[in-house]
């Protein structure tokens, strides 16, 4: 059975001592329980807070917003696969729409960004997704599938053993105008077939594949009653330690 997986995508919001005073809020609201694994992402400049104020046996995971392919070297504005991991990083977050969109990156790109980040222990969560005038012209599978293609290809069975896949509607982020519980399903099904046909059975049961986009403690129920959902990346909703506590809990609930 996959275990459930909540990310929180904090993106550039917190200062460290934001950082640090959330993680002690949230800790607070929420035990720990094996029934859900827990990630936060904040940006760059709070990870060493947020690495202090979970301590050293926290069951909550710190993650990163993203990386550079290279591990060091003449990258202004850049950081690096081993800065990540020093400061106690387990994840990362790639191929975000934000990261597509804003700053031009692309799949063959994120696929070296994925490979470097397996080559230094880091697990990849690659966010793939359409936008809303690629769903409305019926090309939501197409988009997603050349997407997966692009940045997975020549990856092993066993890198996939640590690799999760976010499906995040471009049309659904920050928009408030989540998918519908219907809608997501079924590209988590498309998502799980590519995989089953590009590797195998085995890797696409174990693969865990969350839902992204104006995910709220009002519409988590719905997506994480479905077995094809294996969990949220968080965005918007994830800044309050109340609202992310709440979708934690139902996550524990529903796929307990």
């Amino acid at each position: 059975m996959r275990t459930p997986l909540i990310v929180g995508n904090w993106k550039m919001n917190k200062t460290a001592s934001e950082a640090a005073a959330f993680i002690r809020d949230l800790l607070e609201r929420l035990p720990a329980a094996p029934s859900a694994e827990v990630v936060l992402a904040p940006p760059f400049t709070a990870l060493e807070s947020a690495s202090r104020a979970l301590g050293p046996d926290a069951w909550i995971s710190l993650g990163a917003q993203n990386l550079h392919w290279e591990q060091q070297g003449a990258f202004t504005g850049e950081v690096s696969a081993p800065m990540l991991r020093e400061l106690g990083c387990r994840y990362v977050i790639l191929g975000h729409s934000e990261r597509r969109l804003l700053f031009g990156e692309r799949d063959e790109v994120i696929q070296k960004k994925i490979r470097t980040a397996l080559t230094e222990g880091l697990a990849p969560i690659l966010c793939v997704g359409e936008s809303l005038a690629e769903r409305e012209a019926g090309h939501t599978e197409s988009v997603v599938t050349t997407q997966l293609n692009g940045s997975l290809a020549g990856l092993t069975q066993q890198d996939l053993a640590t690799v999760t896949i976010a499906y995040e509607p471009v049309w659904a982020i920050g928009t408030g105008r989540a998918a519908t519980t219907e809608q997501a399903v079924t590209v988590h099904r498309s998502i799980r077939l590519f995989v089953e046909t590009g590797w195998n059975h085995e890797t696409a049961a174990a693969i865990r594949i969350l839902y992204g986009g104006s995910v709220t403690p009002q519409n988590a129920e719905s997506f994480l009653a479905s077995e094809t959902i294996d969990g949220a990346l968080v965005g918007g909703a994830c800044l309050n330690p109340d609202s992310f506590a709440t979708i934690v809990r139902i996550a524990r609930t529903q796929k307990a």
